[in-house]
C-alpha cells in the first residue's frame, strides 16, 4: 500500500491494536503453559486466556512484539516502510521518522523484524535448477582481528563470506536481445564461517530439495554436493565467463552489496545475516505489491520469539 493509504487504514494505536488482533486470531493461538488452542478474549485486560488452564497471554505474547513497550503503530510503520520500498531504511532515519528519543530499541526493531523475514524463508527449499556461488561483503573488522596484520585474498577479515543459492529456469525458445538465458524465480543468501565442503554441504542439504540439480564452479568447496543432490554439474568457469554461466547468482550479489552500499555504514559481521535476510525476503516476494505488508504480518504473528536484545 502507499503511504495515504497505511495513514488512511492505521490512523491510530487503536486501530493497530484491532488489525494485529484479527491476524493473530487468523493464525491461531496456542497457550504456551498447556499448547492448548482454545482461549477467550478479555477485553478489559487485552489479552488472552486459555480456556484449559487459564493462563493469560498479553496481545503481544510469542509474536515478534513479545516484551517490547513501544507502541504498535511503530512496529506497523515499521512494517509498512520495509515493505513498501525497494530499499531499505536504517535504524537512525527510523528513529528520526518516529521521532523516538532512543536509538537502541528502533534498532532492535528492525532487527526483529529481519529474523522474523529470515525464519518464513527457512520454510521453505529451493527446486529445480539451482545456481551455487559464493560472495564476499564487505564489514567490519571483529574486534579481536583488528590488532592482527590485514591478510589478503577470501581469508581478508573485512569480507565475510555468503553462501548464495538462486533458483534458475532456463528460458525457453529464442531470447530477446540482452536478455539473460536464464530466468529467476528465488533465492537465498546464508552467512558462512569458512568455505569448507564440510561446511557448505549441510547447508545446501537443508536449504535444497534433493531432487534439484546444482550448478556451480569446480570449486572443492562443492565437491560433496554429489551425493545429496539429483545432479551437481561442476565446471572451471573463466572469469569473463561467470555472468553467462551463473548469471542471477552473481547479480544477486551485486544488488544485495549495492544496497547495503547504499543505505548503511560500516556493517558488523554477526548482523550481516539480518540484513541479507530483508533482501531475500522481499526479493522472493517482488511481485506480492500491496500484499506483501499483510504478508510480514503474517510472518510477525507467528513469529516465535527467539531475539536476544530486549527492546526498551
Amino acid at each position: 500500500m502507499n503511504l495515504l493509504n497505511f495513514v488512511s487504514q492505521f490512523p491510530n494505536e487503536e486501530s493497530c491494536k484491532i488489525k494485529w488482533k484479527e491476524f493473530r486470531d487468523e493464525q491461531g493461538v496456542v497457550c504456551p503453559k498447556c499448547g492448548h488452542t482454545h482461549h477467550y478474549w478479555k477485553s478489559d485486560k487485552e489479552c488472552y486466556e486459555c480456556k484449559k488452564c487459564k493462563y493469560r497471554q498479553s496481545l503481544r505474547s510469542n509474536t515478534v512484539m513479545h516484551g517490547s513497550q513501544l507502541p504498535f503503530r511503530y512496529w506497523f510503520v515499521a512494517m509498512h516502510l520495509l515493505t513498501s520500498t525497494r530499499k531499505s531504511f536504517s535504524a537512525s532515519e527510523l528513529q528520526r521518522q518516529l521521532g523516538h528519543k532512543y536509538y537502541e530499541p528502533i534498532w532492535a526493531l528492525l532487527h526483529k523484524l529481519r529474523l522474523a523475514m529470515g525464519k518464513r524463508d527457512e520454510q521453505y527449499e529451493l527446486s529445480g535448477i539451482i545456481e551455487l556461488d559464493e560472495g564476499f561483503f564487505s564489514t567490519e573488522i571483529p574486534d579481536d582481528e583488528k590488532n592482527k596484520p590485514v591478510k589478503r585474498g577470501r581469508g581478508r577479515q573485512k569480507k565475510s563470506k555468503v553462501l548464495v543459492m538462486a533458483e534458475s529456469i532456463p528460458q525457453d525458445g529464442e531470447s530477446k536481445k540482452h536478455s539473460k538465458p536464464r530466468s529467476i524465480n528465488h533465492i537465498k543468501m546464508i552467512v558462512i564461517e569458512d568455505l569448507l565442503a564440510d561446511t557448505i554441504t549441510p547447508i545446501v542439504e537443508q536449504n535444497v530439495c534433493l531432487s534439484s540439480t546444482v550448478d556451480s564452479d569446480a570449486s572443492t568447496s562443492y565437491a560433496e554436493l554429489k551425493n545429496i543432490v539429483k545432479e551437481h554439474r561442476p565446471k572451471v568457469i573463466p572469469k569473463k565467463e561467470v555472468g553467462k554461466m551463473l548469471p542471477w547468482v552473481h547479480i544477486a550479489i551485486s544488488n544485495a552489496k549495492r544496497l547495503l552500499l547504499n543505505t548503511y555504514h560500516d556493517i558488523k559481521p554477526e548482523y550481516l545475516q539480518s540484513y541479507l535476510n530483508e533482501f531475500c525476503y522481499k526479493f522472493n516476494r517482488r511481485y506480492f505489491g500491496q500484499n506483501l505488508f499483510d504478508r510480514l504480518l503474517i510472518a510477525t504473528v507467528s513469529y516465535k520469539n527467539q531475539f536476544r536484545y530486549k527492546i526498551r
